[in-house]
């Protein structure tokens, strides 16, 4: 993998809406806005993470952190780079940034027809949670 992994900044803010309109998962629910994004990048520096190849923002994932648990979440890869360990850099930066600041569990949201990210997922040493449901709200 060629692709470097490092926190997004207010200049990636296009290059990240970008990838995730090229590889939004199906399951995605919320808005994709440039707003949302610098909101993100002023109240949690470092959760956006960017994989850059060639000059080029090719990934991105959002590594949260709540006190209790670390969360991964819209984790997307350009279809042309993927296969190539941009995915598991990302998750593995994220991991790295989740662990310094404390967190011990980390859960990933997955779309729940993916298979695809379900084998990546498990590739990373995931497990599916059998036993926890999720429920959303908007608010």
């Amino acid at each position: 993998m060629n692709a470097v992994v490092r926190p997004a900044t207010s200049a990636d803010v296009d290059a990240v809406l970008s990838v995730w309109a090229a590889a939004r998962s199906t399951a995605a629910r919320t808005p994709d806005n440039p707003e949302l994004v610098e909101h993100l990048l002023e109240r949690d520096p470092g959760a956006l993470l960017v994989a850059e190849a060639g000059g080029q923002v090719v990934g991105a994932l959002i590594a949260g952190w709540d006190g209790w648990r670390g969360n991964v979440y819209r984790l997307a890869v350009l279809p042309e780079h993927r296969r190539a360990g941009v995915g598991r850099a990302l998750v593995e930066a994220g991991h790295a940034r989740l662990g310094e600041l404390g967190a011990h569990r980390v859960t990933a949201l997955v779309g729940g027809e993916e298979g695809a990210a379900h084998r990546l997922w498990r590739a990373l040493g995931y497990q599916r949670d059998e036993f926890v449901h999720r429920f959303v709200r908007n608010l």
